[in-house]
């Protein structure tokens, strides 16, 4: 969807065509739910959290500015709530992470070990992920996982273009450090 009509949804919505909502919600859905996935490695947060972003949205598209594009602003309230979430369950779980990866080992179907090897490599990449500054990790989420242009990652983060440039960096340059260490 561009911009544009996303525009003309949110004026019908104002306007008092509810149902069209749902046009908005499938539209920005899956991007909405990788974002809540990769901020936080469970599913199931992940879409409680993008259903209570739709949610907030909702109620709050009044305060939406139409000069500004949509799904920036979609990014930004659905990063508040994950932001949120994240300081809670920090605060009940003293910042535990579950592993996501499963498999076992001893399958040998063809390929089977170069999919684990994918697999354990993309978990050790998340592990190093995480071990970021939350800033630097969200910046790099929205860029390289969410793959969002450095303006729309500044206009998320509420940051200038220049300080989102310096916060990917720092990030790339700490993960790399992560994992030249050999970390697990």
């Amino acid at each position: 969807m561009d911009q544009r009509q996303a525009k003309d949804i949110v004026q019908r919505i104002l306007e008092g065509d509810t149902n069209a909502y749902a046009l908005l919600v499938d539209a920005y859905k899956n991007p909405i739910l990788q974002l809540a996935y990769r901020m936080t490695g469970s599913l199931q947060d992940a879409d409680d959290l993008s259903q209570e972003a739709f949610i907030r949205a909702f109620r709050n598209l009044h305060r939406y500015d139409r000069e500004r594009p949509f799904f920036t602003w979609l990014y930004t309230v659905a990063l508040n709530g994950i932001r949120n979430h994240l300081k809670k369950k920090k605060r009940e779980e003293a910042g535990s992470i579950e592993s996501a990866c499963q498999g076992d080992p001893a399958d040998n179907a063809p390929g089977m070990e170069d999919r684990l090897d994918e697999a354990r490599e993309a978990e050790r990449l998340q592990r190093m992920l995480w071990r970021l500054p939350a800033d630097q990790r969200e910046a790099l989420i929205l860029r390289f996982y969410q793959g969002l242009s450095l303006e729309e990652t500044s206009e998320i983060l509420g940051i200038s273009l220049s300080a989102a440039k310096m916060r990917i960096y720092r990030g790339l340059e700490r993960l790399k450090q992560l994992l030249s260490r050999g970390n697990p």
